[in-house]
């Protein structure tokens, strides 16, 4: 699997949001900056992610989007699917019946897929957030976080 422009985007925005203190919005153009995205794409993703129930968008002078829940409820695979990203494998195949080792092939991504599904969904943004932090400061950066 290989995780699209789509699903970079979108982890990176709701990481943005994870780090907002005392969870106030931050606005497209904020996170578009902070993470240097482009924000016309971002905001189509954010929409996404609103209707997903990940985030809710908050109007006003001061308004812009944050998350609904805690960043320890809200797992990768929940993300990827709000934007569309699928890990489907072999969509559409029907092994032959004739050919075991097509039986074993196809049971075998049937496995991996499962297993693949399960480890996005018990990833959360918490998690990824820790692994960014542990991996800059291994690296010797900054306090100054981009993912």
């Amino acid at each position: 699997m290989k995780l699209t422009t789509r699903g970079h985007y979108s982890v990176k925005a709701l990481l943005d949001l994870s780090l907002q203190p005392g969870h106030q919005p931050a606005s497209v153009r904020e996170i578009a900056q902070r993470q240097d995205l482009p924000a016309p794409y971002l905001e189509k993703l954010l929409i996404e992610m609103r209707r997903a129930g990940l985030i809710e968008s908050v109007r006003g002078a001061h308004g812009g989007y944050r998350l609904t829940r805690l960043p320890a409820q809200i797992s990768l695979g929940q993300i990827l699917e709000a934007v569309g990203e699928t890990i489907e494998p072999l969509p559409h195949h029907v092994p032959d019946a004739d050919q075991a080792g097509d039986w074993v092939t196809f049971t075998l991504w049937n496995r991996l897929h499962q297993k693949l599904k399960e480890a996005l969904y018990s990833i959360s943004l918490e998690d990824l957030y820790y692994d960014a932090r542990s991996w800059q400061a291994a690296q010797g950066e900054e306090n100054n976080f981009v993912v």
